[in-house]
C-alpha cells in the first residue's frame, strides 16, 4: 500500500471555503481518477496555526503503478485547477509513503 500525502497550509481568509471546496470537489476529482482506493482528510494539531490551519490528505494506492499514473495523467491539471483557484492563499507539499508491514 503507497499512500500520497497532501499537506496544506491554508490561509484564515478562505478556511471555511477551501475546507468545503476540498470536501465536495478536489478529493472527489481525485478519487474519480480510479487511481486512489481510499482517502482520509485530516486537520493537524497542536502546531501554531496564528497564520492558519494545516491539513493533510491521504489518498491510498495499492500498487505504486496507481501513483505514477496519477502523476502522469492527472496531477497537473489538477494542481492547476487548484492554484487557479486559490493561488497563494495555500501552500502545499506532498510526499510518497509506503506502508510497512
Amino acid at each position: 500500500m503507497f499512500i500520497y500525502n497532501v499537506t496544506t497550509k491554508v490561509d484564515p481568509s478562505i478556511h471555511e471555503s477551501w475546507v468545503e471546496w476540498m470536501k465536495n470537489t478536489h478529493i472527489p476529482q481525485i478519487m474519480d481518477t480510479g487511481c486512489f482506493e481510499q482517502f482520509q482528510f485530516v486537520r493537524l494539531l497542536e502546531i501554531d496555526d496564528s497564520d492558519g490551519p494545516t491539513y493533510a490528505v491521504q489518498y491510498k494506492a495499492d500498487s505504486k503503478a496507481n501513483y505514477n499514473l496519477y502523476l502522469e495523467k492527472h496531477a497537473g491539471a489538477l494542481r492547476k485547477h487548484a492554484f487557479d483557484t486559490w493561488g497563494s492563499k495555500i501552500i502545499s507539499f506532498r510526499s510518497l509513503m509506503q506502508v510497512v508491514h
